[in-house]
């Protein structure tokens, strides 16, 4: 069976904020009032029509580090008016895309990403700007933050001096050729929040948004070395699995619990990989053979965050064609559905629009109805209340007409 994993990326002047940045705009407001009030409707209210603007590795946005800030700003301003011009309502912008900050931070360093250098100041302040540009034109603005991948490399000595890795070197842990956050640390676990927290007291962002970044994806023949932490904080638990999913268990219920206290009202949610647990786990997991398993890989057990209320909304990566023997979106979908249902959380659907057209996947990819096929499926479960795109790159270019055909068959108006 072939293995089934995550996506994968093709891999104003800065000014100290007292306050929070940026206005929203009426119809930003509205959709998220509306959205809020209609928490407990599943069939009520606008549905959410979003997309993702990935920062790291320069996947969507900028197209490379080092422009001006002025060829930066304008292509940000092209991104947002493509998803005015598509019909979209909302945007999640990648603020924090490796223990790095897209605004003035004061816990972490301006991402490389913008300037090619980690910590060299742009010039500009690029969440500001997202969250007033986008407001102006009627996009709400999810801001997108990655709790614990430190950097695309595992070399600490590549950080910049002052960086929080480098002034905790016990913090971090080197797998897979990369560095991340050690989540068994209370102190990370507080760190991390600390970082996000910034962004949600200083900017008028309308939600907190996480991706599936937990603990790592597993790479064959490697251990993630948490044995220090486990020998000293994992005591009480039967194995070190359960007491990672317990560290992620606090992690999420920590940070709603902040985040609804420092901004009530926020949406906060999370977009996992598409698969809780194979069937073949749990005769509560979905009919589905993936290699990958929150649950048991990623130690993210995203069915008890939904049923427990953490979650706002739940946005799982459903990146497969209907038909996918090993992920069939026409059997992910309705388990998702009925994991949110007499729960708080709302659903929306991630789609692989990257996927279309790509001359490496399987032959629905390269038919331009496949997505409107999946928004049309969808139309027969109410607890699905919306579709985001990943990502904004494919939005604009739309090499097959794909995005062209969902807007043409299920957004013809603007809402």
């Amino acid at each position: 069976m072939r293995r089934v994993t995550r996506r994968s990326f093709a891999t104003g002047s800065v000014a100290a904020l007292a306050g929070v940045a940026g206005s929203s705009s009426p119809s930003a407001v509205a959709l998220e009032r509306q959205l809020a009030r209609d928490a407990g409707n599943p069939g009520a209210g606008p549905e959410l029509r979003g997309m993702w603007i990935a920062t790291v590795d320069n996947r969507d946005w900028p197209s490379a580090p080092g422009l001006s800030p002025q060829e930066q700003r304008a292509e940000l301003l092209g991104h947002l008016e493509t998803a005015r011009r598509r019909r979209l309502n909302t945007i999640w912008f990648q603020a924090r895309p490796t223990a790095d900050a897209l605004w003035p931070s004061r816990h972490e360093p301006w991402s490389e990403w913008l300037t090619g250098v980690q910590g060299k100041d742009p010039g500009w302040d690029p969440l500001g700007f997202v969250v007033r540009e986008a407001h102006r034109r009627g996009l709400a603005v999810e801001a997108w933050f990655n709790p614990y991948r430190i950097a695309l490399h595992d070399d600490p000595g590549r950080l910049v001096r002052a960086h929080p890795a480098r002034r905790h070197p016990d913090w971090a842990v080197a797998y897979g050729g990369k560095l991340y956050y050690n989540p068994g640390l209370p102190q990370v676990r507080r760190f991390v929040q600390d970082a996000m927290l910034d962004a949600v007291r200083r900017y008028d962002i309308d939600g907190v948004h996480w991706d599936d970044y937990f603990y790592p994806y597993p790479v064959e023949g490697e251990t993630f070395d948490d044995d220090a932490a486990y020998a000293e904080y994992g005591r009480g638990f039967p194995d070190r699995a359960d007491w990672r999913r317990n560290n992620i268990d606090l992690l999420v219920a920590e940070a709603a619990r902040r985040v609804r206290r420092v901004r009530p009202g926020i949406r906060f949610g999370i977009s996992p990989f598409g698969v809780w647990r194979n069937k073949s786990s749990d005769p509560a997991g979905s009919d589905s053979a993936a290699g990958v398993e929150t649950y048991d890989d990623l130690y993210a057990d995203t069915r008890k965050w939904v049923r427990e209320g953490r979650l706002d909304y739940v946005l799982p990566q459903l990146y497969w064609h209907m038909g996918f023997e090993a992920a069939d979106y026409a059997k992910l979908v309705p388990w998702w559905a009925g994991t949110v249902r007499s729960t708080r959380t709302r659903l929306y659907i991630g789609e692989a629009l990257y996927k279309a057209g790509d001359p490496a996947q399987p032959a629905p990819w390269q038919d331009p109805a496949e997505l409107s096929r999946h928004l049309t499926y969808c139309r027969s479960l109410p607890e699905v209340r919306g579709h985001a795109f990943f990502s904004a790159k494919e939005v604009s270019e739309d090499v097959i007409g794909a995005m062209d055909r969902v807007v043409a068959d299920h957004y013809p108006l603007r809402r």
